[in-house]
């Protein structure tokens, strides 16, 4: 994997449950295509017609993987799940796609996961020591077998499920879909979102909002952190939270990873983005005759920076959103090449201008030296850039994928030596006393671990090595 210079979605889970009738695909296709932001490696469906679960997933977008033709030949049913996924563990391989599909001794289930599991490497090696065979390098297939390894012992599926809740530790928020039942389960601290919503009488779950709103539905509420939510032909039951610690829904669910439409634990994206805009606006004061933000998650910001300084919001960078992602590319020349072709300035906006330039976060630097070396090179005068984040200096263990701290250049440099090395005139972060305040009046405890290094549990003692994926000249480095 090529590093990055953002951090990357996780994966979004999408549910169904359809009283009566059949009629699933549909909506699955729209739900994931709402949630495309959250993964942009690999997706799939898995589909239940009378208790008979199949799947398509490959490597791919969602218009990518589900053309179509193969929309065409998908056999409708009364259930469905889906996921879109970002890797933080594992290679991109359509074997690590998901929906995981589990055929076991009593019964077929159907498995989405969106975070990071802390405990994955221990547990894997406990179940691969017990003589289970895995078939991806995904710490969701942990949980898969952690599942159906507590169905074997207890008289139903959801109750497997809370068993494994019991033993599974980190960031989970999960759909699964057994012959007759789907349950909803998120981890005791809350880490990823998880919400619920009903189209008439069926019900459904999604990783946020905007994918309900996308098929019509009407949201319920949102899963609790540690509870699990099961719905049957009979209704909906939602068991009592599991309670293990302190909550911490990632802040940068409001900072970055969720869409600006989404509503995250009863506080609105968008407005958490122009409060980070405004708050960024009274610490980090900037004389300049515009305002522009990094598309796309550094719009809203940027608005409340406008609102709050007066200084007029301009369009000043474009976004293609037809060529593939950066990070994916062979060589650091097609990686330049590529930020290039992605943004692209809007020299009538920024040209003689003193712009400040409004971005969600910066991790290794390069990509906001290349946005400003674009945007002098369009005419502006003065590139003021400011973060609607703290600095990043430590890993994340729940979700996304930045796992060395050695990379990070907050880590390695001061505020002025990354001004000077990213080709600004001045920079700013939102103070950690101002992440509070994203949220409005709505008190809520989130995980700040990779700007504090105070996580919500603690950080992993090792982290899984996925031995099949290194090559073998590698490995024996490692080992010597």
């Amino acid at each position: 994997m090529f590093q990055s210079d953002k951090l990357h979605e996780e994966c979004g889970v999408f549910g169904i449950y359809r009283r009566s009738g059949t009629g699933v695909i549909d909506e699955t296709y729209h739900a994931l295509y709402a949630l495309q932001h959250r993964g942009q490696e690999s997706c799939g469906i898995a589909i239940n017609r009378d208790g008979v679960i199949t799947c398509h997933k490959d490597v791919g977008l969602v218009t990518d993987v589900f053309t179509r033709d193969r929309m065409s030949k998908m056999v409708e049913g009364e259930m469905a799940v889906g996921h879109c996924r970002y890797g933080t563990t594992g290679n991109l391989t359509s074997a690590n796609a998901q929906p995981l599909l589990v055929n076991h001794l009593k019964g077929a289930m159907a498995l989405c996961h969106n975070g990071n599991l802390t405990n994955a490497a221990f547990l894997r090696e406990r179940f691969e020591m017990s003589g289970a065979i895995f078939h991806t390098t995904t710490d969701s297939e942990v949980i898969a077998y952690a599942i159906t390894q507590q169905r074997l012992m207890t008289p139903s599926i959801e109750a497997a499920v809370r068993a494994a809740m019991e033993i599974i530790e980190g960031a989970y928020s999960l759909v699964v879909m057994s012959a007759t039942k789907m349950i909803a389960a998120r981890d005791p601290h809350g880490f990823r979102p998880l919400c619920m919503g009903r189209i008439g009488e069926d019900v459904v779950f999604a990783s946020e909002t905007c994918a309900l709103a996308a098929i019509g539905a009407e949201f319920v509420r949102d899963i609790e952190p540690g509870e699990m939510v099961v719905v049957t032909r009979d209704g909906v039951t939602a068991w009592p939270p599991l309670v293990r610690g302190r909550k911490g829904l990632c802040v940068f669910e409001y900072i970055y990873f969720a869409r600006p439409d989404s509503v995250v634990d009863g506080v609105s994206v968008h407005e958490a983005r122009v409060t980070a805009g405004r708050l960024l606006a009274r610490s980090h004061p900037v004389e300049a005759d515009v305002v522009i933000g990094a598309p796309d998650s550094g719009l809203d910001a940027a608005l409340g920076y406008s609102y709050e300084s007066g200084i007029p919001y301009g369009i000043g960078l474009i976004k293609n959103k037809y060529i593939g992602r950066t990070f994916i590319q062979p060589t650091q020349k097609e990686r330049s090449d590529s930020v290039r072709i992605k943004l692209n300035a809007v020299s009538a906006t920024v040209k003689d201008k003193r712009v400040v330039l409004v971005d969600d976060s910066i991790v290794r630097g390069t990509t906001s030296a290349r946005v400003i070396r674009i945007l002098r090179e369009a005419g502006a005068k003065e590139v003021h850039v400011v973060f609607s984040a703290p600095p990043f200096r430590h890993a994340c263990y729940f979700g996304t994928d930045v796992d060395d701290e050695g990379t990070l250049i907050a880590n390695l440099h001061t505020e002025d030596e990354i001004c000077e090395i990213i080709g600004a005139d001045s920079i700013g972060f939102l103070r950690m006393e101002d992440l509070d305040k994203l949220t409005g009046d709505k008190q809520m405890e989130m995980c700040k671990g990779c700007f504090n290094g105070d996580y919500p549990v603690p950080a992993p003692v090792r982290q899984a090595k996925h031995t099949f994926e290194i090559p073998l000249s590698q490995a024996k480095e490692e080992k010597a």
